[in-house]
């Protein structure tokens, strides 16, 4: 993959004309370039041009360098001896806008995190506002100390003593500049940047890792797209169920194959919907959002409402779409569905009360996933429901998990054709005895390539889903042990002050890396902390606004639940633990806050929605997290210290440091 629209060695560059460079980056421009991306490339070429002089035999040059995963191209890159420069500039601007500060630092990142060959290297960010005041360039390294500097403010005059001072703080030999060409770019996106990348007509394989340690979503991705060409060229219905690890990438392959198949000019319509109504929200609203910049980058107006209609053609509550097909009984339009925590449907005593309630349809007589599934058996002749199932995430009353799923095709619709990860018969799965049934059934396949086996939420640290299962399992022995590899490359600390965690994870935070508080919904005595689980909150502004709003995650005054945050993640959490799920006894207690005490819960069902909830909360951050056991408080009865003092004193033993 050509990263950039020009590169060329430093000696190269210099030698060749201005007007030849800007044709070059004109003719690889995707887009029509207007006279004012024509007059700032003009002007970057005269810069640069004059600043690398000294370096002649030194190095190489980029031009619009691509970072898939955010979306977005960095004006220039420039290898230099042992040091890479990553410059972005302002044309015309006299400030260093606190946006733009973040936005260098958030494309040095993603080479230091997603490029191999960036990884050890030294990286310097720098902002280059033309029109500035003089100033003397600040050279000084991140708390990490990963050879990545703070961005530095640079104007016209001083960049050439930023590239000077930068070459002398930094000694060492000199880049591969063909072992850094040649190297592999293996980000990990959030679901939130991944799913603005693969609407803008990224593939899978651009914003997705491809090393020796991770399963490649493509090989998923292209499993279950052979399926629907198979299905539509066979005429046949189909179904196949891809299981995934917390944060293994299912949501991302469910909208690369959404996006692959939402051609409305043929008969190939996808849908992608999820009952995770604030996952749904947010993606929405970050579509459009990015809809509309897009746009107006490239000179056009749209408005926002006409960048959310053609949105939410292509993400759907799945709540939504049944009222549609209870509305219509006609076939739906879409061909391809794609269900998202497919285990979260209702089940029948949940779907038939809800119909009841809201006088949808008395008498309704069907589960959620056997409603679903008959929509689509509308269709004359083909159709494919991927259902994503996610181990151990039930959270909610009523939700049938995956085994329904199955019983409602064995027992309504024999005739469909079944494709199983492998993976569906593990116990977190909870299929339960009907997959039994229907082995060796001629219309079942079991495929390996339908499960993700590995962790990309967090790039740093792949077991730390495997940590968090054997500390909630009360596997004391194993967690140790998986906690000395996990804290390697993914801090995780302990602490009984929540002003210390705090700011904990704004001083491990770079750029726009977003950070914030997430709870259990049931932590209801976190109170005198300022924590208020049931004031509401806007997820949308939560997830997708900057530091700059005080609704955002980035204040760490609102805080999320379970129910806020699952499919979504972070890049650094604080988890503040309540009495709600305590360690007692050798054991996990199950309590819900009611009127003035606690009572225990004793139903099974309820206590595994509890320990699920936390095992999402532990499962959000992707570069690590700071959890907080707060103190109690001995004249308080609803926070006395021995409902935190074990919880606190297990989670020290399994090995995590103290602030």
């Amino acid at each position: 993959m050509n990263r950039a629209y020009y590169s060329d060695t430093i000696a190269g560059f210099l030698d060749t004309s201005p007007m030849a460079i800007i044709g070059a980056l004109t003719q690889s421009s995707e887009f029509p370039v207007e006279a004012p991306q024509r007059d700032a490339w003009r002007r970057q070429v005269d810069i640069v041009g004059d600043v690398l002089r000294p370096y002649r035999n030194r190095g190489s040059i980029y031009f619009e360098y691509a970072v898939p995963r955010l979306g977005r191209r960095i004006d220039v890159v420039a290898v230099i001896g042992p040091v890479i420069f990553v410059m972005e500039f302002k044309v015309g601007e006299k400030r260093f806008a606190g946006h733009a500060l973040d936005q260098v630092w958030d494309y040095a990142l993603d080479l230091k995190n997603f490029h191999e060959p960036s990884h050890t290297p030294a990286i310097a960010p720098v902002l280059i506002a033309t029109e500035a005041a003089r100033a003397v360039p600040c050279v000084a390294a991140t708390p990490q100390n990963d050879n990545l500097l703070h961005p530095i403010e640079s104007n016209v005059e001083t960049l050439p003593d930023v590239l000077r001072n930068v070459l002398v703080f930094f000694d060492g030999p000199p880049i591969d500049i063909e072992a850094w060409e040649a190297g592999r770019y293996c980000p990990t996106p959030t679901i939130i940047e991944a799913a603005r990348a693969l609407y803008k007509g990224h593939s899978v394989a651009d914003i997705s890792r491809r090393d020796a340690d991770a399963i490649n979503l493509t090989t998923t991705s292209e499993a279950v797209c052979r399926i629907i060409r198979e299905s539509k060229a066979r005429s046949r219905k189909s179904i196949c169920f891809v299981t995934g690890v917390p944060g293994a990438g299912k949501t991302l392959v469910g909208l690369d194959i959404a996006t692959q198949h939402m051609d409305r000019d043929t008969d190939l319509h996808s849908v992608f919907l999820s009952g995770n109504g604030p996952l749904v929200k947010v993606l929405r609203e970050a579509l459009a959002r990015d809809k509309v910049a897009h746009e107006q980058e490239h000179g056009r107006k749209m408005r926002k409402g006409d960048a959310r209609r053609e949105v939410e053609a292509f993400i759907q509550n799945v709540h939504h779409f049944r009222d549609e097909c209870l509305r219509d009984v006609r076939p739906p339009i879409d061909r391809v569905v794609l269900f998202d925590e497919a285990q979260r449907a209702w089940n029948l005593a949940q779907t038939a009360n809800f119909m009841r309630l809201k006088k949808k349809r008395p008498g309704f007589d069907q589960s959620e996933p056997e409603f679903l599934i008959s929509c689509l058996d509308r269709h004359a002749d083909w159709a494919v429901i991927v259902c994503l199932v996610g181990g151990g995430q039930e959270i909610n009353t009523g939700e049938a998990g995956i085994g329904e799923w199955i019983a409602s095709l064995q027992r309504s619709f024999k005739d469909w054709h079944i494709f199983i990860s492998s993976r569906l018969k593990d116990s977190e799965y909870a299929a339960g005895r009907v997959l039994e049934e229907i082995e060796g059934l001629p219309n079942v396949a079991v495929h390996d390539e339908l499960h993700l086996g590995v962790s990309m939420r967090s790039f740093r640290a792949e077991s730390v889903s495997l940590l968090v299962k054997q500390l909630l399992d009360l596997e004391e022995a194993d967690a140790h042990r998986t906690l000395r590899e996990v804290s390697q490359r993914y801090p995780i600390v302990l602490t009984r002050d929540l002003q210390k965690a705090k700011r904990w994870v704004k001083q491990q935070a770079r750029g726009s890396e977003r950070y914030g508080m997430i709870v259990s919904s049931q932590a209801q005595r976190l109170k005198p902390y300022a924590i208020d689980v049931k004031s509401p909150v806007d997820p949308i502004h939560w997830f997708l606004d900057g530091k700059e709003d005080v609704r955002s995650s980035y204040y760490m005054e609102d805080v999320v639940t379970e129910f806020q945050v699952q499919g979504l993640e972070l890049d650094w959490a604080c988890v503040t633990w309540d009495g709600d799920f305590r360690y007692a006894d050798g054991g996990w207690g199950h309590w819900s806050f009611r009127g003035d005490g606690w009572t225990r819960i004793n139903k099974a069902e309820r206590q595994m929605y509890l320990k699920n909830a936390y095992r999402v909360l532990l499962t959000r951050a992707r570069q690590g997290m700071v959890i907080v056991v707060p103190e109690g408080d001995a004249a308080d009865a609803t926070r006395n210290r021995e409902y935190y003092d074990p919880t606190f004193a297990y989670l020290q033993r399994i090995g995590f440091g103290v602030l």
